[in-house]
């Protein structure tokens, strides 16, 4: 009886690692990584790019949004004393990410861009144009990070001193910092943003 147990186990044993030896196959490997892709960031300026496109798509989708006689728009509900109006937001956000990547570069950054800088956009298409222009430099200083140069320091009045890796995430949270606030802007003037539409979120 107890011969017939051991002979038992060793069948089931066999089985079992032909099961392992079947999977591990050059063809059911390939199959496994075709349906599993490994699509992580492979570097330190992936790993934050990735965020700062999401959060810069959804900006603009927000600026685009809102007509251009609301531009100048600012909420009366509330406490919105001395806030800037919704054109000012973009504006900001435009000149600010000009400022955390010229501080990067180790260039010196716009004085005034708690006021929009000194950039002459007043158009809503102007200041699109102005807020696409700063994302794209964005995005190129962003893709010249690497593991050597993250901790490198970064000396300036916006959000410095700091590192590289550093003032690219106050970059990226900076622009969701707006978003929130422009949001409202929105709302108030009974437009849902396009994110929110897009995932067609509901009331609960």
């Amino acid at each position: 009886m107890r011969l017939f147990r051991v002979a038992t186990l060793l069948v089931m044993c066999g089985i079992a690692l032909s099961a392992v030896g079947k999977s591990g196959t050059p063809q059911n490997s390939a199959t496994k990584e075709a349906a599993q892709p490994d699509d992580t960031p492979k570097s330190i300026a992936e790993s934050v790019s990735g965020t700062l496109q999401f959060a810069e798509g959804n900006f603009i989708g927000l600026a685009e949004a809102m007509p251009e006689d609301k531009y100048s728009y600012i909420p009366a509900i509330g406490k919105f004393d001395g806030v800037r109006s919704f054109g000012e937001q973009v504006k900001h956000v435009a000149c600010a990410q000009f400022a955390f990547f010229n501080e990067f570069e180790g260039k010196k950054p716009p004085e005034d861009c708690e006021k929009g800088g000194h950039d002459p956009a007043k158009t809503k298409a102007d200041l699109i144009r102005y807020l696409k222009d700063s994302f794209d430099y964005s995005n190129r200083v962003l893709a010249t990070l690497t593991a050597n140069n993250a901790l490198d320091r970064v000396e300036g009045r916006y959000a410095g001193p700091n590192t590289k890796l550093g003032i690219s995430v106050v970059a990226v949270w900076h622009i969701t910092d707006h978003y929130g606030q422009l949001v409202e802007y929105l709302r108030l003037n009974g437009i849902v943003p396009p994110m929110t539409q897009k995932y067609g979120v509901k009331v609960r």
